[in-house]
């Protein structure tokens, strides 16, 4: 995992195509601003993962 520190303001990149920067810190919860193409999927954690999960198909054994 690559480690990185930003300030408010500051921006990552990612590829050419994907830019996160740092909107704002208040205590323990960071505001991200995310650009990416349209076709480029953006979910917080917790909603990829559901996602994922309602998708999936079933593994029941046989």
């Amino acid at each position: 995992m690559l480690i990185l520190t930003r300030k408010v303001g500051e921006s990552i990149n990612i590829g050419d195509d994907i830019t996160v920067t740092i909107l704002g810190v208040q205590g323990l919860q960071v505001r991200l601003g995310i650009n990416a193409p349209k076709d480029v999927s953006v979910h917080r954690e917790e909603i990829y993962k559901r996602i994922k999960a309602e998708t999936a198909p079933d593994q029941d054994p046989q």
